[in-house]
């Protein structure tokens, strides 16, 4: 079974980084793609950043030139470099995987969310 475990989240003020991580544990074939999402009280999650297995990297417009997405593919791990942080970046964060459980067969995974407060 594959797991997600998201760390770093936290209370920061706006101007602020905060470094966000997540692991995938558990046996599978292969690691499609990890991305991060984020979810406002009484919201849809939204996409906020990503990183395909070939290493192409997508953002969000409301996070271009503040985020930085980084992956390890040998550790299956992605992390999200968040700098300049406003107010209105405050949410819960998930991270997804598209994992290829076995030979053709992907799935989508869900951390359990970190939260990410700015505020002064």
């Amino acid at each position: 079974q594959v797991r997600l475990v998201e760390s770093g989240g936290g209370l920061v003020q706006p101007g602020g980084s905060l470094r966000l991580s997540c692991v995938a544990s558990g046996t599978f074939f292969r690691m499609n793609g990890m991305s991060w999402y984020r979810q406002y009280t009484g919201k849809e999650r939204e996409f906020v950043g990503g990183i395909g297995r070939g290493g192409n990297i997508d953002y969000a417009r409301s996070v271009k030139g503040r985020f930085t997405i980084s992956g390890d593919k040998d550790k299956n791990m992605v992390h999200l470099q968040m700098n300049n942080l406003k107010a209105e970046d405050t949410a819960v964060y998930y991270c997804h995987a598209d994992v290829e459980e076995v030979y053709n067969y992907e799935a989508v995974h869900w951390g359990q969310g970190t939260r990410v407060t700015v505020t002064s």
